[in-house]
């Protein structure tokens, strides 16, 4: 008996890598609820429980091909790969990608950056609320979370452009995070930080985050560089506020 062979057509090849997508989205949907029917609800519920256990495993790269995007860039959020997600044909899971690549980026700059976090934190949750409430339909909501990834690379380029250090640019967006409180040009900002960081490291010792003595001092003194560059005693005692708790986030730093 003659063995025959079914080649793919050119049509099923093409289309393979979406198959494959629908297939395991498919599995997981029917874990819910073995009859079939599913609510709008459980078909979320587990689109983004496949995003979460792909981005957080070596399986991130899998997903994205089975759903049609190259080997994305995710560290830096490139405009090729916003874009191959702007352009996906499932806009509830490319909506779970990117709100997904977008609050892991938020989380490292916690470990780092107070007001940085805060801001994106903010930002992210703002349009994410609004596109839930019906008042941005899919199409915009990766638009606006795709402009947030690119102001979070504007940042992370910012410090290089004001020629400071990484640490240095948290102080600087601590006292830069409201138009309200801000009261110098860049040139005397940079001047003010740099005597800042100065007296963090020189009163840092082990352990002195958590010593309120030595907390106590260096709020004092960066409260009287604070009035000394023009910022009124008020304003200068919530500013020093601000600049311990982005302090103690880098204490390490300070005492190596």
């Amino acid at each position: 008996m003659a063995t025959c062979f079914a080649l793919p057509s050119f049509e099923a090849d093409v289309i393979k890598d979406d198959v494959a997508f629908f297939q395991a989205v498919k599995a997981r949907i029917n874990k819910f609820n073995p009859s079939g029917v599913k609510s709008n609800y459980e078909i979320d519920t587990a689109i983004k429980q496949i995003v979460d256990e792909a981005l957080s495993s070596d399986g991130v790269i899998d997903v994205f091909e089975a759903a049609g995007i190259k080997t994305p860039d995710i560290g830096i959020l490139s405009d090729e790969f916003l874009l191959e997600v702007q352009n996906m044909q499932q806009k509830n899971v490319a909506f779970e990608l990117l709100k997904k690549l977008l609050s892991d980026e938020v989380q490292i700059r916690k470990t780092k950056n107070i007001s940085q976090a805060k801001r994106f934190s903010e930002m992210i949750e703002s349009v994410v609320n609004r596109y839930h409430n019906n008042q941005i339909d899919s199409a915009q909501v990766l638009e606006e979370l795709s402009a947030i990834a690119k102001e979070m690379r504007l940042e992370d380029n910012r410090a290089d452009e004001l020629g400071l250090t990484e640490d240095e640019y948290a102080f600087y967006s601590v006292l830069n995070l409201n138009d309200s409180t801000k009261m110098l040009d860049d040139h005397k900002m940079k001047e003010l930080i740099h005597h800042i960081v100065d007296v963090i490291r020189k009163n840092a010792t082990v352990d002195w985050s958590k010593r309120s003595d030595v907390r106590a001092k260096i709020r004092l003194a960066v409260r009287k560089l604070l009035i000394k560059y023009g910022y009124p005693p008020d304003l200068a005692r919530m500013e020093a506020d601000r600049v311990i708790e982005q302090s103690e986030l880098l204490a390490e730093s300070f005492t190596q």
